[in-house]
């Protein structure tokens, strides 16, 4: 049998999103019996790298610019050829692209890897335009996989979905909310309007203008950064809120979680949304906008609320209702926790990527030095 080499091909290494959860998807591709390596188009923050570090990942940096294409793929062609590769593993839509491109020059089955909730026009045509240059297809979540179908025409029988998260037992359960404490929320992110924190302000402002108050106190805080954070302080700032705060990016993000009482995600746009079922892991219940996965992963009314993306009214009611009796939110976080550990459980995570690689193996054979013949 021919060994499997697998070039893993990621935009960068960025903190958050898709990168984060790489060194558990490669631990069950090395498990099955494939060689991998990483391949990052750029460093960027490089808040990614330590972990992939510390799970024992090889891992290729190049040095360069978001917009040198041809360079990168120069690059790419030249690294995956002097390791012998015999597939390209390629995640978001850089990597693809430029998978797409140079896989097929050295002969390289590619398989595309996709949690891309949102598409710029030009990716999305190129995208499409490449498609039939992939071996296989793999979504992330049954949402990325119906939108890779609609959006790129990638034939069903050519797609397999494989979750990028299982839920850990060892994540640290929440506190439960005591009468006379503080209710604190909370919200993991990039601070990008996809992630719908401008409606969260002015949710909260639609609140103070209805005169509702709250039984208890009750405090925000968002963990992360990004190049919203001014205009989002302005926002807070015109409208009075004084209960949200912009915390900065964590490098302790469980830690953060377990330390509050309820989540929100009101985002525009998602694909999987990690941190919405950490949080609901974590045992918190979320109120989360109708996108991506999060509506076929909170239960309204049992582990959280979903509002529609983009209205103000359908947040604020949420906000209302959850803020008016936090002594029914344990029971909802603890309702969450079960489902995550049922639904998402590491032993489903670990079949799906063996039978990914199985079907590799079977329809994908590769070369075995990857020195193409082109």
């Amino acid at each position: 049998m021919t060994p499997l080499r697998i070039a893993y091909v990621i935009n960068s290494l960025e903190g958050g999103g898709a990168a984060l959860p790489v060194p558990a998807i490669v631990r069950v591709l090395q498990d099955a019996g494939a060689e991998v390596r990483i391949f990052a188009l750029l460093r960027r923050d490089g808040r990614a790298l330590a972990p992939m570090l510390d799970a024992g990942l090889d891992v290729t940096i190049r040095e360069g610019r978001d917009a040198d294409h041809f360079a990168a793929a120069r690059w790419l062609r030249r690294e995956v050829r002097a390791w012998g590769a015999t597939h390209l593993w390629t995640s978001l839509s850089r990597a693809t692209i430029l998978g797409l491109l140079v896989g097929p020059s050295l002969d390289l089955p590619v398989i595309a890897w996709q949690h891309n909730a949102f598409l710029k026009p030009w990716n999305r045509r190129l995208m499409r335009l490449l498609k039939s240059r992939a071996a296989l297809w793999v979504a992330d979540s049954r949402s990325v996989a119906d939108l890779t179908v609609e959006r790129l025409g990638v034939a069903p029988d050519k797609l397999v979905t494989w979750p990028i998260y299982f839920a850990d037992p060892a994540m640290p359960e929440a506190r439960p909310w005591s009468p006379g404490e503080q209710l604190r929320l909370g919200s993991l992110g990039r601070l990008h309007p996809a992630k719908g924190y401008d409606v969260l302000i002015a949710a909260l402002a639609r609140l103070r203008a209805e005169g509702f108050v709250p039984p208890v106190p009750f405090t925000i805080a968002i963990a992360g950064e990004g190049a919203q954070a001014e205009r989002l302080r302005a926002a807070m700032r015109e409208a009075g809120i004084t209960e949200l705060s912009l915390a900065g990016y964590t490098e302790t993000p469980r830690a953060f979680l377990s330390d509050l009482h309820l989540y929100l995600q009101p985002s525009r746009a998602e694909g999987f949304c990690i941190a919405a079922h950490e949080a609901l892991t974590a045992g918190l219940p979320v109120i989360g906008g109708r996108v991506g996965e999060m509506p076929h992963s909170i239960i309204p009314g049992e582990t959280g609320w979903l509002v529609e993306p983009g209205d103000v009214a359908s947040l604020a009611d949420a906000l209302r209702e959850a803020l008016a009796d936090p002594s029914r939110l344990a029971a909802m976080g603890r309702a969450a926790r079960t489902d995550m550990l049922t639904r998402f459980s590491k032993a489903s995570f670990t079949a799906t990527g063996e039978d990914i690689i199985a079907r590799i193996r079977a329809e994908c054979p590769g070369v075995a030095t990857g020195t193409g013949t082109h």
